[in-house]
């Protein structure tokens, strides 16, 4: 299955679900190991170190700096990797409402990182836009 990509069928078809836990990002300098036993949801290599985006408190355990303290809403419709538009138009209405948000697309969803402080505002604006794009 190749994921949709039609995208007034993904608009109307998100359920954002705010997964339990608060992230922050992290990062470790070029050829550092990633801590023994570190869960990171993501691990992104860069020319300048590699970014860890992991739970809080797995960070601070680890003796890792984290920055952004964040949660994770997962949208639950398997967007295709082609699809156009489709973070962009979720990007776009959480800055309106003057909301800072850290996509990461995966194989069958794409995950919003939004101020841990703002998640629950975060589900009501795309709620909001999934039922306006289902009229």
């Amino acid at each position: 299955m190749s994921g949709e990509t039609d995208l007034q069928k993904l608009l109307a078809s998100i359920t954002p679900q705010l997964l339990a836990g608060t992230y922050v990002f992290a990062t470790l300098k070029p050829g550092a190991p990633v801590p023994d036993g570190l869960e990171t949801v993501l691990q992104f290599r860069e020319r300048e170190g590699v970014t860890l985006i992991v739970a809080e408190d797995e960070a601070k355990a680890a003796g890792l700096a984290g920055m952004f303290r964040c949660r994770m809403i997962t949208l639950d419709i398997h967007s295709s990797l082609e699809a156009v538009g489709f973070l962009a138009a979720i990007t776009t209405r959480l800055a309106a409402a003057g909301m800072g948000v850290n996509p990461v697309s995966a194989f069958y969803h794409d995950h919003l990182f939004v101020p841990a402080e703002r998640a629950e505002e975060a589900l009501v604006i795309l709620r909001a836009l999934a039922a306006e794009s289902g009229a």
